[in-house]
């Protein structure tokens, strides 16, 4: 009878995948950050290193704007454009900042009551439960929704499918009103929330990231009036004067969107400190004298046809010899000034003509691109319909019912 064949390895060579097997976990082991060791911990104990905010109230703190100006903006222009900023997405591959952009603009509870047009619950779905996302990418992608031993993760950056800046999704679906118990159905787990979701986010934040302007606004619409700081994962203690801190170092140009969210996000801090007391009085005043300069600087750098372009910091030195770019860059950083206008105080105003020139430029722009090419460049464009909105003093989803009517925004 012959014997199975059976392969005898030398004790040496075993000895040598060994070492080398703990080598490779050594050398793993000591790439890993701080952080990274945290988590891992967190991951193997079923605990979390930083200790839960209690947060007192279900829905987030809100900021309105101050103007209702029809020289501005008319209501037959706002008809217009929020007629073709309306959220025509088709489901296959549906990239999650598109849904992100339109929730915030369009809010949680419109129907449109229009087929191939996404209503507000949908949107909510597409952001909240894996099965959504999971019928529109396949298997293929990344999951949008993480789940973490204490929390809901966000996977984003580059790749597709995946929402494109860090703790945009949080910060979208806070400024459309969600409620902190929103349930979240990740691909394991039932039970999670909108909380969950929070409070991971406040853990993991680091003042050192490049992208920190949705976390800041996140934040600024939660912690008031419970909380003025916190603890994040690395132990440190975050204030609110960190977080303007970080929006003001280095030069604007730097931030997203040409550095119009970080803008934005400071005059979201000072309104919200008007109430709260969230800064402290020299970081108070040191937010203003950079939005005093910010309001000079696109004074001077406004095109002579009413838009911005992203050297806006520039001043007087962009209007001379403006930077050649697409359009849609153009769109981008006159579409998120007037929005942090429109939240602005009258001494943070520039002339007011320079707001309605760039409104009328806004407009024009909007009736001009053919109908396909703005849904391809939704997420610029969905920041000029919420713009143009706050500047009647309004949100698309409370002007759009009335409009498409044909009744008037006037009280």
């Amino acid at each position: 009878m012959s014997r199975p064949f059976r392969t005898r390895l030398p004790l040496l060579a075993i000895i040598a995948v060994n070492v080398v097997t703990l080598a490779a976990f050594a050398v793993a082991a000591a790439s890993l950050t701080g952080r990274g060791e945290r988590r891992v911990v967190e991951a193997l104990s079923a605990t979390t290193t930083a200790p839960r905010l209690p947060i007192s109230h279900e829905r987030p703190v809100m900021v309105e704007p101050y103007y209702d100006d029809p020289s501005v903006v008319s209501d037959e222009e706002l008809r217009d454009v929020l007629e073709k900023v309306r959220p025509r997405f088709g489901m296959e591959r549906l990239q999650p900042n598109y849904v992100e952009h339109a929730l915030r603009a369009w809010g949680p509870s419109i129907e449109f009551h229009e087929p191939g047009v996404m209503d507000g619950p949908e949107m909510v779905l597409f952001l909240t439960d894996y099965g959504r996302h999971l019928a529109s990418w396949g298997v293929r992608a990344r999951p949008l929704l993480v789940e973490r031993p204490q929390g809901i993760a966000i996977n984003w950056g580059k790749r597709p499918g995946e929402s494109v800046h860090h703790d945009h999704w949080l910060a979208c679906l806070t400024e459309a009103g969600l409620p902190l118990e929103t349930p979240i159905f990740g691909p394991n787990r039932r039970g999670d929330t909108l909380n969950d979701a929070l409070q991971e986010a406040l853990r993991d934040f680091d003042p050192n990231e490049r992208e920190t302007e949705w976390s800041v606004m996140a934040f600024g619409f939660w912690l008031p009036p419970d909380h003025q700081s916190w603890t994040n994962r690395d132990g440190r203690r975050i204030d609110f004067d960190l977080l303007a801190e970080t929006l003001m170092r280095g030069a604007s140009r730097f931030g997203v969107c040409g550095g119009t969210h970080r803008v934005y996000s400071l005059m979201v801090l000072l309104r919200l400190d008007d109430d709260h007391r969230l800064l402290s009085p020299p970081m108070r005043e040191g937010v203003y004298e950079h939005l005093r300069r910010v309001r000079d600087a696109i004074s001077l750098s406004q095109h002579a046809s009413g838009e911005w372009g992203t050297d806006w910091p520039n001043g007087a030195a962009a209007y001379a010899n403006p930077l050649r770019e697409p359009a849609y860059r153009q769109v981008i950083a006159t579409g998120h000034h007037l929005e942090w206008l429109a939240i602005a105080y009258p001494d943070l105003q520039p002339n007011r003509e320079v707001v309605q020139r760039a409104a009328d430029w806004l407009v024009q722009t909007v009736r001009d691109i053919p109908q396909e090419d703005l849904i391809g460049q939704y997420t610029f464009f969905s920041h000029v319909g919420n713009a143009l909105s706050l500047w009647r003093k309004t949100h698309p989803a409370e002007a759009w019912p009335k409009l498409s009517a044909g009744q008037s925004l006037a009280p």
